[in-house]
């Protein structure tokens, strides 16, 4: 996989496009929302950019409940070492194995393709 550093420029596209809370607000957020927000919380995807940790808003649906596909998809990152950085950029990146498209951009459809192509990621 191509470890090169992230840039300020990705992290502000993901923030603009998809919002980009810390992880505190989200913890606050979901008290709000649930009685116990911490089995929501121990899935979560979270970026760390600087000395902060952040939780990409893609993962979210309406309610604070996490998108399904996306939580597949993360735990399947995890299993195969992909840090959680690396995986986050992939979600918003198009994929020559997706037909150029993004991964996030598939996330309502069978979880299938996008394992796979994730598979494909982890060993480049």
């Amino acid at each position: 996989m191509n470890r090169q550093p992230i840039n300020d420029q990705t992290w502000e596209g993901i923030r603009t496009e998809f919002t980009l809370p810390t992880l505190q607000q989200v913890r606050r957020r979901l008290s709000e929302l649930m009685d116990d927000p911490e089995p929501v919380m121990r899935q979560l995807v979270r970026v760390f950019i600087d000395d902060g940790t952040f939780c990409p808003g893609f993962q979210f649906l309406p309610g604070g409940q996490l998108q399904p596909t996306v939580t597949t998809l993360f735990r399947r990152a995890m299993e195969l070492g992909i840090p959680h950085n690396y995986f986050t950029v992939w979600m918003v990146t198009p994929s020559k194995d997706l037909a150029g498209t993004r991964p996030l951009d598939h996330v309502k459809a069978d979880p299938a393709p996008l394992v796979r192509a994730l598979d494909s990621f982890r060993w480049r």
